[in-house]
């Protein structure tokens, strides 16, 4: 009687199957994860703009800028007026915005900071003193 070393046609299939099972919810979990990171560093970014344009910004100017850019907000990182993907605040292809609202001579009443979130809803924060 002959013994024959190796593996089945069959175990061969199974364990294919298996490792390809296993490698679709590996990268599935990695699409969550790097979702998940992106949307954080949006948030992040909201409430670094939001905090600085409160506490800092309008503490000074008892307004809002009409518009943010580093001369408005020299206090906030440049690196944090680029969403996630390196889009520019209030791009066209960009998530996150800066809304002002009453405006007057490049002074505004009040705004809307938004963050267009891939796994969740907007991240909204309005001026606290509008």
């Amino acid at each position: 009687m002959n013994k024959q070393n190796g593996f089945t046609v069959i175990e061969l299939i199974v364990v294919t199957v298996l490792l390809f099972a296993a490698g679709g919810l590996f990268w599935s979990q990695k699409s969550d994860l790097e979702a998940a990171n992106r949307d954080a560093q949006r948030k992040t970014t909201i409430n670094a703009l939001y905090y600085h344009l409160e506490e800092v910004y309008f503490t000074q100017n008892k307004a809002y800028p009409q518009q943010l850019s580093r001369e408005t907000v020299p206090g906030v990182s440049p690196d944090l007026l680029k969403g996630p993907n390196g889009s520019a605040l209030n791009s066209t292809n960009g998530s996150i915005r800066y809304e002002p609202q009453n405006c007057n001579a490049g002074k505004c009443r009040g705004y809307v900071l938004r963050a267009n979130l891939e796994q969740e809803a907007d991240f909204i924060k309005q001026s606290r003193n509008s």
